[in-house]
């Protein structure tokens, strides 16, 4: 639990250096929260803490981190008008940490954040945004399923990460539009989301999702998401998700299938097992690679911080990359919400 709470001071400090240089949860704002603890004792006197008092510095970590981060949503909001915060206005957001073991390649860790700021004042014009995270996946709105990080593929904070940033606004609950900055003020990235659920049963649910995307590099792109969900029983579920995406940087259409089973348990723990395939059209072996994943996810403080464990086995088709071979991967995500 020590671990958990040395997110927060980390994060409070990520978030106000992001909002002063140039996403959803809907959690209600806490203009009590107490300042943000730094600790300045060492490791004898940590261990020697009693589990209350381990509690209370969590929690004051995590006030700590909302305070500072309502505290720069109130001054943004200010320079728009003067309504009062209260009558609207929400920040929530979480940071994870991710550590990745896969054969052949080692060890790699990642930091990611998002932060979302519903402000009064800018009602009018949507909420604001900001994080880091893989700047590509941003870019084209892929599917948690499918992204690096959750089929344990290794990322370079250097060139696949990035800082990210911006406004979006719901014109309607099933379209949306966001446009950002990635990396510098003159990295330009916009979006336009459509997306719609169809219960055709108390078991069964079919989602769809348009993202048409447009980047200042790259040019136009689109990305479409399809998901079925078909419930056995109230733990029980069944889910087949598909993403391709397609834009002017790529010679053909990159493309991904997951079916897998899933448990839900008590107290917010779950578990799933997986059959993943991926790939890409016009190229010499149109399947890129199979795999399997097994995940556990459960809180370890609270209902706030969460550790995700994975594990797999992937196949790759194309023998003559040698930076895909045959592998085994395991991966830890500790994940806490503000």
């Amino acid at each position: 639990m020590r671990r958990c709470f040395l997110l927060f001071p980390l994060i409070g400090y990520v978030a106000v250096v992001s909002a002063a240089g140039p996403g959803d949860l809907a959690l209600s704002p806490d203009a009590a929260a107490p300042p943000l603890a730094v600790d300045t004792q060492d490791a004898s006197t940590l261990a020697a803490r009693t589990p209350a008092e381990e509690e209370s510095m969590m929690e004051q970590g995590r006030q700590g981190v909302r305070a500072i981060t309502e505290g720069v949503a109130r001054t943004v909001d200010g320079w728009f008008g003067d309504v009062p915060f209260e009558e609207g206005g929400k920040v929530s957001g979480s940071v994870r940490f991710d550590f990745l073991a896969r054969q052949d390649e080692g060890l790699r860790n990642n930091f990611r954040f998002r932060v979302r700021m519903d402000l009064p004042n800018v009602k009018r014009l949507g909420y604001l945004f900001i994080g880091q995270d893989n700047e590509q996946e941003e870019v084209t709105d892929q599917p948690e399923a499918f992204t690096r990080q959750h089929q344990l593929l290794a990322e370079s904070r250097r060139d696949d990460q990035s800082f990210f940033a911006g406004v979006g606004y719901a014109l309607r609950e099933f379209l949306e539009f966001r446009v950002g900055f990635r990396g510098g003020v003159d990295d330009v990235y916009a979006q336009a989301r459509y997306k719609k659920l169809w219960r055709f049963s108390d078991r069964d649910v079919f989602g769809l999702r348009e993202t048409i995307f447009w980047r200042s590099d790259d040019g136009f792109g689109s990305t479409l998401a399809l998901n079925y969900d078909h419930a056995y029983s109230p733990s029980w579920s069944f889910r087949w998700q598909a993403v391709g995406t397609i834009s002017e940087e790529t010679s053909g259409l990159r493309w991904g299938n997951s079916f897998g089973m899933f448990k839900a348990y008590p107290n917010l723990r779950e578990s799933g097992l997986e059959a993943l395939v991926s790939g890409e059209t016009d190229r010499r072996v149109g399947v890129g690679e199979y795999g399997i994943r097994a995940t556990w996810r459960q809180p370890v403080y609270r209902e706030w911080t969460f550790i995700e464990l994975s594990a797999g086995h992937f196949w790759p088709q194309d023998d003559d990359d040698p930076e895909r071979r045959r592998s085994w991967a395991a991966g830890v995500m500790v994940e806490a919400l503000f």
